[in-house]
């Protein structure tokens, strides 16, 4: 897989986990809405995952759809699982249940090729907005967001949603140290930011799901956000700039 072919369309990774009812208006959505060249890598955790026979009937003469097994565990294994399959020149993680934003995607590739290292979804910027997310998930969101934006100089209104676009030069040269959740989403941009090379962002927006139940958790996973939350301010405000 490390011809140059390989590296001329855009690989777009979902975590799934029994997302049948949401899978099939995300494919169709893409079929309908991008222009760039895409391949989908659906990250599945066990064979019985209902994802995987509702995609059997779906096909698409503009993309290829591989299911790609889970090496290791839950929601982040996937994600990472799907980045370490990927020999494309960019990597977008999505959500199995996002077919509201499939059109920023090719504003997002645009933003790679003007030599953006990560593009952010952001939920927080003018134009976006997150509608139906319960207070207890939202005040820790938000308040993670602005500091970060104003304090800690994290070039990015919404540090913290894991639908983002992530060079592959930036996952050849920094070792995800993350291991739940999708904090990796929050350490990919905190190195992007170390490093000094460029964030861009595109408005987004955020609809709690109506089908199946959310895998983020909020509170279970604060210790790993609050270990790349710190590192943003150590890197901007004590010159940190090793890797």
């Amino acid at each position: 897989m490390d011809n140059e072919n390989n590296r001329k369309y855009i690989d777009i990774v979902i975590p799934v986990y029994n997302e049948d009812e949401n899978i099939i208006p995300v494919l169709k959505a893409f079929d309908q809405k991008i222009n760039s060249p895409i391949r989908v890598l659906i990250c599945y955790d066990f064979d019985e995952d209902t994802t995987l026979s509702a995609i059997k009937s779906f096909s698409s003469n503009k993309f290829e759809i591989i299911p790609v097994k889970n090496k290791g565990k839950f929601a982040h294994g996937a994600a990472i699982t799907g980045f370490n399959y990927s020999d494309s020149q960019v990597v977008i993680s999505y959500m199995a249940d996002d077919d509201y934003n499939v059109e920023i995607i090719d504003l997002m590739i645009d933003k790679f090729y003007q030599g953006y290292d990560v593009v952010c979804a952001s939920r927080f910027m003018k134009g976006g907005e997150m509608v139906g997310c319960r207070w207890q998930k939202a005040l820790p969101v938000r308040i993670a967001a602005f500091t970060l934006k104003f304090i800690g100089m994290l070039p990015t209104h919404d540090p913290t949603n894991a639908f983002r676009l992530f060079s592959r030069r930036l996952l050849d040269e920094v070792e995800i140290e993350s291991s739940r959740g999708f904090t990796y989403s929050l350490e990919l941009t905190a190195k992007c930011h170390r490093l000094g090379w460029k964030i861009g962002e595109i408005p987004a927006r955020w609809f709690e799901r109506k089908q199946g139940s959310s895998r983020f958790k909020v509170f279970s996973w604060a210790p790993d956000y609050l270990q790349w939350y710190f590192y943003v301010f150590a890197t901007t405000y004590l010159g940190k700039r090793k890797i």
